[in-house]
């Protein structure tokens, strides 16, 4: 590779990192209110009312292999287009559910928009498709950085329309996720990239080998267990948490500023875990992840008080960003160029089945034993990370020493 690739790649990046901070930006909207407004659509059975957050979860679950598939057909100018309208349609979706005080047609709404953050979440695997091999890791964190924009806009963006289309309580908000889809569509006009990536010249003759033995690969399979792991935590204590902060007597703004402080957490450091990881390697972030999500609930444990719930969701989401870039990019070295996007659709609908699941429980979890039973359920998951990853940093030490 040239610099001037180096230099195509992170204009690339930078594309794809503004499109997650606007288009991306529909998620916290959908996970801070999400759950609220179940709760306030749902007549009985409030155990139900984080329903509407799981369907976005399983919109970018179902949507995974699809938006891969799409994008490879259409090209990725194209197809990430085509992802716009899907978020915009969601949103359009959402707004109608709730003037018509309709609960399941709200969530079919949200799972919509979770169909179009499948292709959002697309945006990391692109960008480092584009790049050059010692870029990969970086190109990931610069996409993920889009997020800091992601956690200012999308929940200041419910705060002043959350009521500005009442009496129709969050309607305004869903509303501004059309427009948001729109302004993410005029960015991807910008968009050069040749099909199938910048950086396949020389590998894109190699032969795609059967799905099944790249999976067999330790080093995926691990990968996969901690992005699956880091990710589903972090959906299932952030889901319930609105609810939690709202019970414990806070306010829903408040709730939303939470939210606020964690999306920032999450996608802060990665202007410089790419090169944490480069530094360090990918399985030490990926524990140091582990260890912040420890840090996570142990917070949350030692009381209900508003600096409590805050500072245990910044510990989640700096532990999300660590765990999660990490196994990502150990991920990306387990493909090749003609294999990605069949690698890329099963790894995304693996991880966001899992984090559905894992949204869907945080509601039946909570309204059965409270906000801190969320909290204990962390160190049985983080322990099985771990040892999945120590084991695999300990097979790899051995090879080493062998040759």
């Amino acid at each position: 590779m040239t610099q001037i690739d180096d230099s195509q790649a992170r204009r690339t990046a930078i594309i794809f990192a503004a499109c997650q901070a606007i288009v991306g930006s529909a998620a916290p909207i959908s996970f801070s209110i999400g759950g609220l407004a179940g709760y306030y659509l749902l007549d009985a059975d409030k155990s139900l009312a984080t329903l509407p957050v799981t369907g976005f979860t399983l919109g970018v679950a179902v949507g995974a292999i699809p938006a891969a598939a799409i994008i490879k057909q259409a090209g990725q100018r194209a197809g990430f287009m085509i992802g716009t309208g899907v978020t915009a349609l969601g949103g359009a979706i959402a707004t109608l559910g709730l003037y018509e005080m309709s609960f399941w047609l709200f969530g079919f709404g949200l799972l919509v928009i979770g169909l179009g953050g499948a292709f959002v979440q697309q945006f990391r695997f692109a960008a480092a498709d584009n790049a050059p091999p010692a870029f990969k890791a970086r190109a990931i964190s610069f996409v993920l950085a889009g997020g800091i924009v992601t956690a200012i806009l999308g929940p200041q963006i419910v705060i002043f329309t959350r009521e500005m289309l009442a009496p129709v309580m969050f309607a305004g908000s869903f509303v501004s996720i059309i427009g948001l889809a729109a302004v993410g569509a005029a960015i991807l006009a910008f968009l050069r990239v040749r099909d199938g990536g910048a950086s396949n010249s020389h590998a894109s003759s190699e032969p795609a080998r059967p799905l099944g033995e790249i999976i067999r690969q330790p080093l995926f399979a691990v990968g996969l267990t901690c992005a699956v792991g880091t990710y589903a935590l972090m959906s299932f204590v952030m889901t319930g948490a609105p609810l939690a902060m709202v019970g414990c007597g806070f306010s829903p703004d408040e709730a939303t500023l939470g939210i606020s402080w964690h999306v920032m957490a999450m996608f802060a450091p990665s202007f410089f875990t790419g090169r944490l990881i480069a530094r360090f390697g990918r399985e030490r972030i990926v524990a140091i992840g582990l260890a912040l999500l420890i840090a996570c609930a142990l917070v949350a444990l030692s009381g209900i008080a508003l600096w409590q719930f805050w500072s245990a969701l910044i510990l989640l989401g700096l532990g999300w960003n660590f765990g999660f870039i990490g196994a990502t990019a150990m991920v990306a070295e387990t493909y090749r160029p003609s294999e990605k996007g069949k690698v890329q659709g099963f790894h995304d609908f693996i991880l966001f089945g899992s984090v559905a699941a894992a949204s869907f429980l945080s509601g039946v979890v909570y309204n059965a034993w409270g906000w801190d039973m969320l909290n204990w359920i962390i160190f049985p998951i983080t322990a099985l990370c771990a040892v999945a990853l120590g084991g695999y940093m300990l097979a790899q030490r051995k090879a080493l020493h062998a040759i």
